[in-house]
This record gives structure tokens, C-alpha cells and sequence, in this order.
């Protein structure tokens, strides 16, 4: 039965998936574009956007302890309340980009590349 499951896995245990999607979040923060697989990049859409949501609404200090808490590198939290917070102020809702880029070769996975907007 799948009563009350709203999420997939990906086939991975509990830590290994939250640890997996804090990794690609902090990549898309640092590097503004990663190539993924689409179910991994519609994994990480939402927490991504949520978190840039959030820092826009709380003061400064507040948000960079938000972002350390869940980014695995500092640089990426200085980078998304410096730089990329500016690029945003006037957006709502929409910071990320997902454009398919086609079957990988190997296991014929569908991938994407998820990028700032």
C-alpha cells in the first residue's frame, strides 16, 4: 500500500537521499547549472525555491543560519544571500530553469540540466 507516500526515494535510504539533495542543491547554488537526472532535479526544485523564498523574507542573520544549516558549503550560503538574492528581488516564484537535454548513453537515464534563472 502507498497510503500517505508523497515523495519517491530514488532507491536510496533516508540520509543517503537527504544527503544526496542537499549535495546537488549546493552545486546548483555554486555552479548555476548542473546536469541531472529528471527525477533527482524534480526532487530539488521545491527545496531550492523554498529556501530562496525564505531567505528573501528573513533578515540576514537569520537567513544565513537557515542556508549553513542545510547547504554543505558556507561559500554557496555567502553566494545565494549576496549575489543571487539581488537578482531576484523583484521575482516571486520561478528561480529555476529545467531544460531536457536528452538520454544518457550508458543506462538511457532521462537527463535534464537544471539551472538558475
Amino acid at each position: 500500500m502507498r497510503h500517505r507516500v508523497k515523495t519517491t526515494r530514488l532507491n536510496r535510504k533516508e540520509a543517503h537521499l537527504n544527503s544526496m539533495l542537499r549535495n546537488l542543491a549546493t552545486s546548483i547554488v555554486l555552479y548555476e547549472k548542473v546536469k541531472t537526472t529528471r527525477p533527482k532535479a524534480k526532487m530539488v526544485k521545491p527545496i531550492i525555491e523554498k529556501l530562496i523564498t525564505t531567505v528573501k523574507k528573513q533578515s540576514l542573520p537569520v537567513a544565513m543560519r537557515t542556508l549553513n544549516s542545510y547547504f554543505t558549503d558556507k561559500n554557496a550560503s555567502k553566494k545565494l544571500a549576496r549575489e543571487i538574492l539581488e537578482r531576484y528581488k523583484d521575482r516571486n516564484s520561478g528561480y529555476l530553469r529545467v531544460t531536457p537535454l536528452g538520454f544518457r548513453t550508458g543506462d538511457a537515464a532521462n537527463m535534464v540540466q537544471i539551472e538558475l534563472v
